[in-house]
């Protein structure tokens, strides 16, 4: 079996959003983790050969100057939000690194050639290692998920849940909604992390990235009925198998940390991912550049999206 093309080589934690202008928005962690860098273009397979525009670099020094990860851009109440973690240093502390949420904003129409403002961290009232922030709307409530750890409970990150009361701040005590627990979710690392939000007509669907970033790292599943509250752990239901994972046969290992987006023609979710297509990494697979971004559309069944396998990402997309 020949190696599955990726969309963009070598952008892991890859984030694509489709705006009301048009174009598509993409950003992703750069290898060197020192910038946020956007892309755009009319379709998704032409996101590929779109120039990357770095519209923030971190500082030389300071709580944000190293290790930018898993940015997210947005479009809320009239302006651009991108979201991403940073630490202070490359120093890992009692086993974890020291990010920290942050968030920059652009109030101009084209956020490739806008200007760009550091607005601060988001503090979610818990000061641990954070990251891997989204944002979305329910009900006429924006709400902020994230990954988090928490000192009494086993483990790298937690999920969790809060309203926001604005598009900088939250408010409210953080929710917690998954934590490792299951064999799958415990390989390498504890993690749950990089949420993703998913919606149909009658539920919530939160994709979530889990165990170590090389060939055990896969994706889980929450979900939860519209109509509840989102802030009860209780209402939350959680898969108990990953719903993505390696495919050895596909040599696409470690698929994880994903988006969702719609098709050019607005029918189809498509789920935006990265992998490798090796295992043999050497040293720390976190310092290793070939995590690339693919692109797959997936089906629904009685309500439930079905996600196929990390064999199905496409080259090109036209839908």
């Amino acid at each position: 079996m020949s190696l599955i093309k990726p969309l963009i080589e070598q952008r892991a934690d890859p984030f694509i959003f489709k705006h009301t202008d048009g174009y598509y928005y993409f950003t992703a962690s750069v290898p060197a983790y020192d910038c946020i860098e956007l892309r755009r273009a009319k379709s998704i397979a032409e996101l590929k050969n779109a120039e990357g525009v770095a519209v923030w670099h971190k500082p030389d020094t300071g709580p944000y100057s190293e290790l930018i990860w898993a940015p997210e851009v947005h479009f809320v109440d009239g302006s651009w939000y991108v979201y991403f973690a940073a630490a202070p240093s490359r120093e890992i502390v009692d086993g974890l690194f020291q990010h920290r949420m942050y968030v920059i904003q652009c109030d101009d129409a084209n956020p490739l050639t806008g200007e760009w403002k550091f607005i601060g961290q988001v503090d979610t009232g818990i000061d641990t290692f954070c990251l891997d922030a989204t944002v979305f709307t329910h009900k006429g409530i924006l709400y902020y998920l994230w990954a988090q750890k928490e000192n009494h409970i086993q483990g790298n990150s937690n999920l969790y849940i809060a309203p926001m009361e604005n598009p900088t701040k939250i408010s409210g005590k953080p929710v917690m909604i998954s934590k490792p627990e299951f064999d799958w979710e415990i390989r390498g690392f504890w993690v749950n992390e990089g949420p993703a939000v998913l919606k149909s007509d009658e539920k919530i669907f939160v994709t979530y990235s889990a165990s170590a970033t090389d060939e055990n790292y896969c994706m889980g599943l929450l979900s939860i009925d519209q109509d509840a509250d989102l802030l009860e752990p209780a209402n939350w239901t959680k898969a108990q198998q990953p719903i993505f994972r390696t495919v050895h046969e596909a040599k696409m290992f470690g698929p994880g940390h994903n988006s969702f987006t719609k098709s050019e023609c607005g029918s189809k979710d498509m789920l935006v991912f990265h992998a490798r297509n090796y295992t043999e990494i050497e040293g720390d697979p976190l310092w290793n550049p070939d995590r690339h971004t693919f692109v797959k559309s997936i089906e629904w069944q009685d309500g439930v999206p079905v996600f196929g396998t990390a064999a199905d990402a496409e080259d090109m997309i036209q839908g």
